[in-house]
Formats: structure tokens, sequence, C-alpha cells
């Protein structure tokens, strides 16, 4: 049964103590769950997943995927998601708030600037080669060890591995097979910002043109771009996006159908549920029978 309030918070989850950081490893948070799926749920802090040996599903924001050796999830704040693993999981678990950045003086706008975190439809782990969980590990035990201590400016201490951890990452995610740079460049700063302006307006704009617009370029030459950096047209992203946010809604609040398809911009309740079904393949009540949402 999915709680419609399960939102993590740093300070519920360990010892009760208001932390901007936590680090563990995944035979430790196995042990606290009991071998035991957790629910369907929301954070209020940026989420890292490193398997080493782990193996099983990560669902997020509804959609499936493989957990395997050697590969790396980056969650948002906003994102649902649920860890199914397999018997024995061993890996890290890296977790921060915006606001630990900002007490580490890391600029506001450093995990905007990664593509780690990006909000996207593929949602894909990144995969790690022997040289890069070398280095990896390195900054992981550093941010572990200081974690532990009791010692002085331990935070500093974690923030600055945190930025040579992410730092690292991000240089292994590719944005674009585009090897022609200024070309690359261009499509970085048109993704990143039609990013930002869909996740802005995406409750009251659905067509590509009104995005195109407002960056001033054309509607073939936005989806050509949207296309070849995250293999999605940028219509399907906007779609996508409506979608997800009104499944989250469903999960997460109280709200009637009629009321979180007024809220995604729909007039109509009945265009709402035709296109949800179209983007889907359920309908609305069967999303909600398949994630037994009681007391809707």
């Amino acid at each position: 049964m999915i709680d419609k309030n399960r939102i993590y918070h740093l300070d519920l989850l360990y010892n009760q103590v208001p932390v901007p950081f936590v680090i563990k490893t995944m035979e430790e948070i196995d042990k606290q769950l009991g071998g035991i799926a957790d629910n369907p749920h929301r954070h209020n802090y940026y989420t890292v997943i490193w398997s080493f040996t782990a193996t099983g599903k990560h669902i997020i924001d509804f959609k499936e995927y493989p957990i395997k050796p050697h590969q790396i999830f980056f969650v948002n704040p906003s994102q649902v998601h649920q860890i199914i693993s397999n018997p024995d999981p061993t890996g890290y678990v890296i977790l921060f708030t915006p606001e630990f950045l900002e007490r580490n003086s890391i600029r506001s706008d450093f995990i905007s600037n990664l593509k780690l975190f990006q909000l996207r439809d593929e949602s894909a782990a990144l995969p790690i080669n022997l040289k890069m969980r070398e280095k990896l590990k390195i900054f992981a035990d550093q941010m572990l060890e200081a974690f532990n201590s009791n010692a002085d400016l331990s935070m500093d201490i974690i923030g600055a591995y945190l930025k040579l951890f992410l730092i690292e990452c991000n240089g292994h995610c590719s944005l674009s097979k585009n090897t022609n740079t200024q070309s690359v460049e261009v499509g970085k700063t048109l993704v990143k910002k039609f990013k930002e302006i869909v996740e802005k307006n995406f409750s009251k704009w659905h067509q590509v043109k009104e995005y195109a617009d407002a960056l001033n370029v054309t509607p073939n030459y936005l989806n050509e771009v949207i296309k070849t950096a995250i293999n999605v047209s940028a219509k399907e992203f906007i779609q996508n996006r409506i979608v997800v946010e009104a499944k989250r809604m469903i999960v997460f609040t109280n709200k009637s159908s009629k009321e979180i398809g007024y809220e995604m911009g729909f007039e109509d309740p009945s265009h709402f549920s035709k296109f949800f079904k179209s983007q889907s393949g359920q309908t609305l009540q069967e999303f909600k029978k398949a994630l037994d949402i009681t007391g809707y």
C-alpha cells in the first residue's frame, strides 16, 4: 500500500539528529530494513546510490531499471523512487541536502550544471570502469571516515570530497555523441534551458512552439537538439513530464482526477484522461489500482 505522506527527511533517517549529509553502506541500510524492500517515496535531499555488487531493480518515477554491479544512480529530491535489491547488497549510499552545498561554499548552480541530476525520462545509471571506481572509492572512503569521526571541520572535508566525487562522475556522463565541440556546447546550453523552462511551465505550456518561442529557436531545431541529446523529442519530453507529475500527485495527494487534470492545464477532464491513457498505457484508475492506493 502506498503511503501518501512518505517523504523522507535526513533528520528523520539518522538518529533523529538534523544533518545535511549522510553516507552509509548498502549493507548497513539492508540490515536496518531487515532485508525488506522499501515503499515508493520521495526525499527532501539528493541521493547517490553506488552499487558494488548489488543487484535488483530501481524504480524511478514509476519506470523500472535494473540494478547491476559497478554503476551509480543519481536521484533528485522531487523524484519518486524505490529500491528492491537482492540479498546481501554492497555499495555506498550518499545523501545530501541543497543546504549542505551552500554551507560548503559550493555554488548554487553547481548541481544544475551537472548532467548527473538532470530530470530526464531515461534516468539510467552511470556505468563506471575499474580506473574510475578506484578514484571514486578514495573519495567515498574519505567521506565515510570524516562522517564517522567527530573531528573538527569534518563537514568541510566531506564537502570537498563530495564535490570531487560528483565532478569525476560528471566527466564520464556524456550528453551527446556529437564530436563537434561548438555544437555540443550549444546543445548543452539549449537542453539545460529547455529543461528549466519545462520544469517551470509544463502545467500550462503543452506545445513545443511555446518553448521554442521562449528560447528564440524554431520548433524543428529544438526537437532536433533535444532528440540528439536525450533520445526523445521535445514533445515527448514535455508529455512525459506532465505524466510523471500527474502520477506523483496521484500517489502523494488526495486530489481527484479532475483536479489533477486541471492543475496539469487540461480544462476538460475527459481530455486529460485520454491523454494520460495514451501516454502511460493505463487509465488513472488502473494506475491507482496497480499501486494499491486506497482512500483516494
